[in-house]
């Protein structure tokens, strides 16, 4: 997964509400196609010269800004690589459906929480196509004006996308803990652990 830090480009807002993955992606893109190829199929039913992803300077824009309960629906991870696709690093939104969410951490993708007055502001600094800024390690969004717009991530999450990795990885790098752990359990409780109770 690639580290995560800063992104910084045009951010373009679509600040319809309740977006969901079938319109992200459709589920007959879904087969039999790679998922570095679903970007092209990105939001199919509305595309065209007036769809905002379609527009100079919006053209593969790092940044979305969108309306709230987006990415709800079904749970089609390949919602987010079809964003990806667009060359998105990064959602900004009221709310964002859950399952969704999670997806984008798991993808590289920072969905990012603001109330809604400020996603509203940021959008409408945005129509200019001047860069927005997602800085991870201060957790602030930067408005074209300056404005900085602080957001809360959970640590665990904030660190799979600085560091690029995933829950497996990061699970990985702490074995010499596991273990360390394992060993002091099977002392404190051997009868959970299989061939590890002695003869009395």
């Amino acid at each position: 997964m690639e580290r995560f830090q800063t992104v910084s480009g045009p951010a373009a807002p679509l600040l319809r509400r309740d977006v969901d993955t079938d319109i992200i992606i459709r589920i007959e893109r879904l087969t039999g196609l790679p998922k570095d190829q679903l970007g092209q199929y990105a939001f199919e039913v509305w595309r065209g010269p007036d769809f905002v992803l379609d527009r100079e300077p919006f053209v593969g824009a790092p940044i979305l800004i969108a309306g709230a309960n987006f990415g709800c629906g079904s749970s089609r991870e390949a919602a987010v690589w079809a964003l990806q696709g667009l060359g998105l690093r990064v959602v900004i939104a009221p709310s964002f459906g859950e399952i969704f969410m999670s997806n984008c951490f798991q993808n590289g993708v920072l969905p990012v929480v603001l109330p809604e007055q400020q996603v509203t502001n940021l959008a409408e600094q945005a129509q200019s196509g001047a860069a927005v800024t997602a800085d991870l390690d201060t957790c602030v969004i930067t408005a074209p004006d300056g404005t900085s717009f602080p957001f809360q991530v959970d640590p665990v999450r904030r660190e799979m996308l600085i560091e690029g990795a995933d829950e497996m990885s990061l699970t990985l790098r702490r074995q010499d803990l596991i273990r360390q752990w394992q060993a002091d359990d099977a002392r404190r409780r051997p009868w959970v652990y299989v061939g590890s109770r002695s003869a009395d």
